[in-house]
């Protein structure tokens, strides 16, 4: 299964490149071929439990995979804005890439160095990856963008190091790679942008993104550092959590959201909550649907209390919250994206904030969202955290919030590119939910070494193909342009990797299948 998953991503970076062939391309075509020795030296690592760090068990390590994102990202990102015209976010599509490629460098040279017997080959090959790397960052990036990549680096050590502690068995290297990358991206960009603020410069949504981002990573390692020396579970604790909570959003995040958008932030999202009738009846329908998701979690939880035996959540009863999620993000994505951004913020901050208030047992709704939730745990829920709803939404939400809508004209890309923000709803609402539903029940053919059916995997193909159509019908801003072999291409291959991975498909293949597209 490892091989095969390397084969496919493997082609889907040389598919990319042979679009987008620059510079840039030796380097990710180095990084892939040293990531793929240096992932058998990490699951290694991870069966005989010689790791710096408890990771997620029953998976490899999913370096390849991880290692490829960020930097192919930033490369597709890099020539649609070189094709608009748009200079500060093309550079910004080069430090992407950069920065990806070193952290994933990193976790490369931190396997080969806790190896024993020290591994010469993988050695040699690291280093001449990283040797390519560096001398053509050297020749690509200004002093500033230098700094800049370095300071991604440096936060990414410091959070790995904090949090790989603090949150044993919550993520394979790869995860941590995607998420931690992801959040030092982030804490870097918030920091740069409030220390050069620009009245009028920036656009607010974007803003908002960064700060409720950072402001929910900051209190859970406020709260984690405080529970140290005090129970959690009663009551006085529980007020003292919800007191800091209120006092670090009005104090700390507002102000510093202020300064950003230069308005009270308040004020700004309730003009912007009820700025249109289509809003209004967006959030009224949304309201149904999340109200719909909740009566799901407690018929479930009352069937399981009137059952003698122990009583789990079934894979089709786990696939209705993507079928509310589809339903959720389609309408958004046909009528108003912007409201789809801001609300996907909000929804993160609201998932995280209550997964706070489960893992701490705060008080009152602690314990009861521990009961409620247990139901639907997973093989890949075994760490302190409870972290599957909170990756599919997130999965639906990057190719949005990815989305360069300042290179897109007329707020659509060209081609398979207009697509893009539908990449979530294709690979993890209809790709991944139709193979698990029907993988699970009609399957009988399995791919080599794994759970997976072969017919799983042709249903969510065709059933991506059907969606593609249903777009075209109901968006009028989506124009392919002929782009129909890519899409299919794109597709399979990216239906083909959720039958061969283990890392978790919900953030992984709608970056994957972003990153196609955007090609």
């Amino acid at each position: 299964p490892v091989l095969v998953e390397s084969l496919v991503v493997f082609a889907i970076v040389l598919s990319v490149h042979g679009v987008v062939w620059d510079r840039f391309s030796w380097c990710a075509l180095a990084l892939a071929l040293q990531a793929f020795y240096v992932q058998f030296k990490w699951d290694r690592l991870l069966q005989g439990g010689g790791a710096v760090f408890q990771f997620r068990g029953a998976a490899n390590s999913g370096l390849l995979p991880a290692s490829m994102v960020i930097p192919l990202l930033g490369i597709v990102m890099k020539e649609r804005c070189r094709a608009a015209g748009i200079v500060y976010f093309e550079r910004f599509g080069v430090v992407v890439a950069s920065a990806g490629m070193l952290l994933a460098l990193f976790l490369s040279v931190l396997a080969v160095g806790i190896t024993k017997p020290v591994p010469t080959n993988t050695c040699i090959l690291t280093g001449m990856a990283g040797s390519v790397i560096i001398y053509t960052m050297k020749h690509s990036l200004a002093v500033s963008e230098v700094i800049e990549v370095l300071e991604v680096l440096l936060i990414f050590v410091y959070l790995s190091m904090i949090l790989l502690y603090l949150l044993p068995r919550c993520f394979t290297p790869g995860e941590a790679l995607l998420v931690l990358g992801g959040v030092s991206f982030v804490l870097n960009q918030l920091i740069k942008r409030s220390l050069n603020v620009v009245e009028g410069k920036g656009d607010p949504i974007d803003f908002f993104l960064l700060v409720a981002v950072v402001g929910v990573v900051l209190l859970g390692l406020f709260f984690t550092v405080l529970f140290v020396f005090m129970d959690s579970g009663t009551w006085i604790s529980s007020m003292f959590f919800h007191m800091m909570t209120a006092v670090l959003g009005l104090g700390v995040i507002m102000p510093w959201l202020y300064r950003l958008i230069q308005r009270n932030p308040l004020l700004w999202l309730l003009q912007f909550l009820f700025q249109t009738q289509t809003r209004l009846y967006l959030l009224v329908y949304w309201t149904l649907l999340a109200a719909s998701a909740c009566g799901v979690v407690f018929y479930q939880n009352a069937k399981r209390s009137s059952e003698s035996k122990k009583h789990q959540a079934s894979t089709i009863t786990r696939k209705y919250f993507h079928f509310i999620v589809v339903a959720t993000y389609v309408p958004g994505l046909i009528y108003d994206r912007q409201l789809l951004y801001v609300a996907a913020v909000l929804c993160l901050a609201v998932f995280i904030f209550l997964e706070y208030v489960r893992y701490f047992r705060i008080k009152p709704f602690g314990q009861t969202l521990r009961h409620l939730l247990s139901l639907f745990l997973d093989e890949r829920d075994s760490g302190p955290l409870i972290l599957t709803h909170i990756y599919l939404l997130l999965g639906m939400s990057l190719p949005v919030w990815l989305f360069p809508r300042s290179c897109a004209p007329k707020g659509t890309l060209s081609g398979a590119g207009a697509l893009v923000p539908y990449s979530g709803v294709l690979a993890v609402g209809v790709g991944d939910t139709i193979a698990s539903v029907f993988g699970s029940t009609i399957g009988e053919i399995k791919w080599p070494g794994t759970k997976k059916t072969f017919e799983g995997t042709m249903t969510a193909i065709f059933a991506q193909i059907i969606a593609v159509a249903l777009i075209l019908i109901f968006d009028s801003s989506v124009n392919l342009n002929s782009s129909y072999a890519w899409i299919l291409a794109s597709v399979s291959l990216v239906s083909l990797l959720e039958a061969y991975t283990t890392q978790i498909d919900n953030l992984l293949l709608p970056l994957y299948l972003q990153i196609m597209f955007m090609a």
